[in-house]
């Protein structure tokens, strides 16, 4: 058989899920967490700041 082609009927994540612990997952949907609410803070940061920047235009005579 080849070895390009040998496994390659397996599921490719069936062995690797198997394989991850239960506290590995809890820290990395930790992570995904945190990281879904870094961006949050950002979307919000840069909505205020163009919101700040609309308001000032606003206000400069045409």
């Amino acid at each position: 058989m080849s070895i390009l082609t040998h496994g390659f009927d397996r599921r490719f994540g069936a062995e690797r899920a198997a394989r991850i612990s239960e506290a590995r997952k809890a820290q990395l949907k930790r992570i995904a967490l945190q990281v879904l609410g870094l961006l949050s803070m950002g979307s919000v940061l840069t909505a205020l700041i163009a919101l700040r920047i609309a308001s000032h235009l606003w206000h400069l005579p045409a």
